[in-house]
């Protein structure tokens, strides 16, 4: 037994030169494994790093710019009484809805494209996505509200004082702020707007906010939010659209008219003085007068020729008799 012991043990020491090699060249590719899988994991950390911050400066660029540029609308109607307009109500109004938008519906936005997850809880979940449609919806009802007042006062210029009254314009800045309620926190809160198996899912995962909407809620919402105001905003600037092109053929005529009734009183007085004038030259015919005698210019020589400056009285009724009314103003701008 011992010599089998000492033979096994010789063996093994016989094999351990021979197996050595081996041995290290897994370790070191092992070694060489692990030293490329933490680079592998570092480069990626670095970029996210930076994905992150850039991500981050935009959209705090965003929502500092909405926040300060809506600021500095409600200040300057504040500040300067020649701008506290009717029209400037609904500006005013539509600047605070932005204002909002901003402040508290793009900042939980922004933190769940930075960080991956929701990290406010389920309750939170539902007041976010209750601003986002509320501010939202007033939003757009803000703009429809300017597109009516701009009909009014463009299209039906004589009613717009009596119909935009200050009652009118508060009670439809009251409907654009209490409407978007009907369809953001009343059905948010009481789970109408989702289907039930998103309802179980939203309870078993806090960290996720997902607003996921049934057909029933999408058609009622989608209506009033988008395609109401938008069809009627359409209509109202399209009717603007028009009335703008008619105005525009108005005055041309009118432009027109005031020329050539300007061109027609020119003729006339004109034909009323030469008509004085050459009666007097029946009384001395061996004068013979000019236009530009008449005009003051330089009169005709004692001979009774006419100079050869301007036009003689029977050339020039040969021209308005003969030429078109444009040819006789030039003719007489010329003298």
């Amino acid at each position: 037994m011992i010599v089998n012991a000492m033979a096994s043990h010789s063996a093994t020491i016989a094999t351990l030169p021979s197996a050595l090699p081996s041995l290290i060249q897994n370790i070191s590719s092992l070694n060489q494994s692990n030293n490329v899988t933490s680079l592998e994991n570092l480069n990626p950390h670095w970029t996210d790093l930076l994905l992150i911050i850039v991500k981050g400066f935009i959209f705090a660029t965003i929502i500092a710019g909405a926040i300060l540029g809506n600021a500095l609308v409600i200040i300057s109607v504040h500040r300067h009484r020649k701008l506290r307009v009717i029209t400037n109500y609904y500006v005013v109004s539509l600047a605070m809805a932005d204002m909002l938008v901003a402040l508290c519906a793009m900042t939980f936005n922004a933190s769940v494209e930075l960080t991956g997850h929701w990290l406010f809880g389920s309750f939170m979940c539902d007041v976010w996505n209750s601003f986002d449609v509320y501010f939202s919806t007033a939003s757009i009802l803000h703009l429809c509200c300017i597109s009516v007042d701009r009909y009014y006062a463009i299209v039906r210029p004589l009613e717009y004082p009596i119909t935009m009254t200050h009652r009118t314009v508060c009670f439809m800045l009251a409907n654009v702020w209490l409407l978007p309620a009907l369809i953001s926190f009343m059905p948010i809160f009481l789970g109408w707007y989702t289907t039930d198996d998103h309802l179980l899912y939203a309870s078993a995962h806090p960290d996720v906010c997902m607003f996921v909407v049934n057909k029933y809620y999408a058609i009622i919402s989608s209506s009033i939010s988008f395609w109401i105001p938008g069809t009627l905003m359409v209509t109202m600037y399209f009717r603007i659209y028009k009335e703008a092109i008619r105005q525009r053929k108005a005055l041309s005529r009118t432009s027109s008219n005031i020329i050539l009734n300007s061109i027609h009183q020119h003729r006339t007085s004109y034909r009323e003085r030469y008509s004085d004038r050459y009666s007097e030259q029946y009384l001395h015919p061996e004068v013979e007068l000019t236009v530009g005698e008449i005009n003051g210019a330089r009169r005709s020589t004692s001979t009774g020729s006419a100079v050869s400056y301007g036009t003689t009285i029977t050339e020039f009724n040969t021209l308005m008799n003969t030429r078109d009314c444009s040819k006789a103003a030039t003719e007489l701008n010329l003298n």
